[in-house]
């Protein structure tokens, strides 16, 4: 098939468009290049054999979409595109709503005049909020507790009123926890603009020394060592999620909702020990007060997935993080060198 990644030179989306691309389907990337570079999607073109075509257009600009979708008449969609930090979600409300969901309802429109139905879409363990147990099944009532999530929480009610007033559109709602790890060739991988908003960039960014320490927020969480639990997932395994879940809407009508994760939670303390090893080298970092917001722990139940797509994860925590330090090592800069 020709799929449409939006958002597909950034981090996910560049290793979701090798991985179809491995796969034998046509990928046109559209991306405004806002927080990625269009190295990356070089790049895959080189480790693919069969280079992705990139059309630089902003989702909010309904009539550049309209024109990259006559030009190249997807089958599908898979969409990534959007601002994606929370702490500057809660600063900058407006541009959220603005780039995530209107940008959302303008290529809907434009799919929907288009006539194509199917849509993988990017949403997040945000969407699960502050007040349901862990670990989230995807029953569980959703109440996002900021913008970003919000946002996200928004796109997933607008697909499935979509869906339900027409039922020749097949909808995924990948809701996915805290992606890390590069592609094994240390040639694509995160290239966070400015300061790194997660964990593991942050302790590459130290390790590359591109930062003095990592700061831990929270020492005296009601967890083994005291750190938050996370789940964490290998981008790759992550990317083969979004393949799975298209192959799965050729065959099925309507709206899923899959968690994509490892179904176990690894505390901050336990990761920065395990990308120690992968360096090589201990690493300096210090405790700090904790953040608001910051939930003691959670991860995913993702047995639906594995049931429904026959996807799970299969890249442990040590891969990850010596698939991340190949990349930032051999990338000190990202894809500015």
């Amino acid at each position: 098939m020709k799929i449409l990644v939006t958002g597909g030179a950034g981090y996910i989306g560049s290793h979701t468009a090798l991985t179809l691309l491995e796969a034998g389907h046509e990928v046109v990337a559209v991306d405004n290049l806002y927080n990625a570079s269009s190295e990356s999607l070089r790049r895959v073109g080189e480790l693919a054999g069969a280079e992705p075509v990139l059309e630089i257009a902003d989702l909010t600009d309904e009539a550049a979409l309209e024109e990259v979708f006559a030009r190249h008449t997807p089958d599908a969609v898979i969409h990534f595109a959007g601002l994606k930090a929370v702490g500057e979600s809660t600063k900058i409300p407006l541009d959220y709503y603005f780039n995530n969901t209107s940008g959302t309802i303008s290529l809907l429109r434009v799919m929907q005049r288009a006539g194509v139905k199917t849509i993988v879409f990017s949403s997040s363990a945000t969407v699960y909020g502050e007040h349901n147990p862990y670990p989230y099944m995807e029953h569980m009532e959703i109440g996002a507790m900021n913008p970003y999530g919000r946002t996200k929480e928004q796109i997933e009610d607008v697909l499935a009123d979509v869906a339900n007033a027409d039922g020749e559109w097949r909808v995924a709602l990948l809701r996915y926890f805290n992606p890390v790890g590069a592609h094994e060739s240390g040639r694509i991988g995160e290239d966070p603009q400015g300061i790194p908003n997660n964990l593991v960039p942050f302790i590459a960014q130290v390790a590359v020394g591109r930062r003095e320490k990592l700061q831990i927020f929270g020492d005296d969480y009601d967890t083994a060592d005291g750190t938050c639990l996370r789940d964490y997932i290998h981008v790759v395994d992550l990317a083969e999620g979004h393949l799975a879940a298209l192959d799965y809407l050729t065959g099925h009508a309507g709206v899923h909702r899959w968690n994509l994760g490892g179904g176990a939670g690894t505390s901050v303390l336990e990761m920065l020990h395990a990308f120690e090893k992968a360096v090589g080298r201990e690493l300096p970092y210090e405790f700090a007060p904790r953040r608001d917001g910051d939930l003691p722990a959670f991860w995913a139940d993702a047995s639906n997935a594995k049931m429904d797509l026959e996807w799970s994860v299969t890249r442990s925590i040590d891969t990850m993080c010596q698939d991340h330090w190949r990349w930032q090592k051999n990338n000190p800069n990202g894809y500015a060198g």
